[in-house]
């Protein structure tokens, strides 16, 4: 297995209300799952090859729950990438060199076997994930926007994280609201639904936890 690390930053929408059951082992908002996801590498590697400031996405379909599988993915590497940096790219997002079940990416993977070809593209990516605000753009493919969750009545910006000390993904999301547009083999069209700004630290083990866990509150005696 190669060792592998990246950090950065992800925005990624699907088309749950917010919250998305899938954060909270309960089932998707309409039956089914569709998402798109983008991240950016402020630092990484694959073995002794570096990938800082890569930008990848991918696109994803499954007719139910993402755990019973029988998806559609196609992902999308940074037109930069070397031909290496590519395929070590499409290495991590399909699982190759990962523990079992140890990253979002694996989990996806395993539960995708209808496998679109993966894609070098141009990635537009502007993401601030405290200010819950993103825009993501791959000409003729994918165009996502992200903002925060506002008020209904009063119009003011509404804050909400998830903390999930032991996610596969992340720590701690900022929530807001995702729309996204994509066309090609798998077409979306998100409106105003469950979007995710997150900072990713990974590796082939899974989440690198950096924050303390809660302590347990004791019980009354």
């Amino acid at each position: 297995m190669t060792d592998w690390y990246l950090k950065g930053t992800e925005f990624a929408n699907c088309n749950c209300a917010y919250g998305c059951g899938c954060q909270f082992n309960a089932l998707p908002t309409h039956g089914h799952c569709s998402a798109v996801a983008a991240f950016q590498v402020d630092e990484g590697r694959y073995g002794g090859l570096r990938l800082d400031g890569l930008r990848a996405a991918g696109i994803y379909t499954w007719p139910g729950p993402v755990h019973e599988g029988n998806g559609r993915m196609q992902l999308i590497v940074d037109e930069h990438a070397s031909d290496a940096q590519f395929e070590a790219m499409v290495g991590i997002m399909t699982g190759r060199d990962t523990r079992e079940m140890a990253t979002m990416w694996w989990v996806f993977s395993a539960m995708s076997p209808n496998k679109l070809p993966s894609l070098r593209r141009p990635i537009s990516y502007t993401v601030d994930v405290d200010a819950r605000r993103g825009e993501v753009r791959i000409p003729g493919l994918v165009e996502m926007d992200g903002q925060p969750i506002r008020n209904p009545v009063t119009g003011a910006e509404h804050r909400a994280r998830i903390d999930l000390p032991e996610g596969f993904e992340y720590e701690l999301a900022e929530i807001g609201s995702g729309t996204s547009r994509v066309t090609g083999d798998i077409a979306l069209d998100l409106r105003a639904t469950y979007g995710q700004f997150a900072r990713l630290h990974l590796n082939q083990d899974g989440v690198v936890r950096e924050r303390a866990r809660p302590k347990a509150v004791a019980a009354p005696a």
